[in-house]
């Protein structure tokens, strides 16, 4: 499998205007603050609009982001298994924000989530706490939870995956509203 193109974010900022961005975070971490333009297909939500993204693509070129440039990169990957070339942003929105590029923060949207990757070390951090806690007061047992999860995090270290943000990506607060999902794919379809 190939590395997906990279843009950094000096470059991607003088090549807006002709770029579709498609930020594949979560709708709450979306709404925190956004690269000017972009559409919010949250990664789990990729493969409903491979379409719509192809077609995107036919116009002119897609640039995929998210916080770090982990998620885009695993959304690039997809999109080229499925015949779609895109770029992604070197360092994601942070990088983004960190060269002094504005980030959009949408007016009347619901209130920003945690980025995702602090949802993970909040749920992770209390779950190894957890585990080691009833491992004294309960059971010994218990504490094959906090192992559990440190073997996750390896894992997703080493594969530059996460099950953890998988599951959490599938809450209520981190999950985009059907319409705002179908709008989003309307624009993608430049309707």
């Amino acid at each position: 499998m190939t590395t997906p193109a990279t843009l950094d974010p000096r470059q991607a900022s003088s090549r807006l205007h002709e770029l579709t961005v498609i930020d594949v975070r979560t709708p709450g971490e979306y709404a925190g603050g956004h690269i000017p333009g972009a559409l919010n297909v949250p990664l789990g939500q990729l493969d409903r609009a491979l379409p719509d993204i192809r077609t995107a693509a036919q116009r002119g070129e897609v640039l995929v982001v998210c916080a770090s440039g982990a998620r885009s990169e695993n959304a690039c990957r997809v999109l080229a298994e499925n015949g779609i070339h895109t770029a992604t942003l070197a360092g994601g929105t942070g990088a983004w924000a960190a060269q002094g590029h504005d980030l959009h923060h949408p007016e009347g949207v619901r209130k920003a989530t945690w980025g995702m990757e602090r949802q993970v070390r909040l749920v992770a951090g209390s779950t190894v706490l957890l585990g080691l806690a009833l491992g004294e007061v309960v059971h010994p047992a218990f504490r094959l939870l906090s192992a559990g999860i440190a073997g996750g995090l390896v894992f997703s270290a080493v594969t530059n995956t996460c099950g953890m943000a998988a599951v959490l990506a599938k809450l209520p607060y981190n999950r985009p509203g059907k319409a705002d999902l179908d709008a989003t794919l309307a624009r993608l379809r430049g309707n």
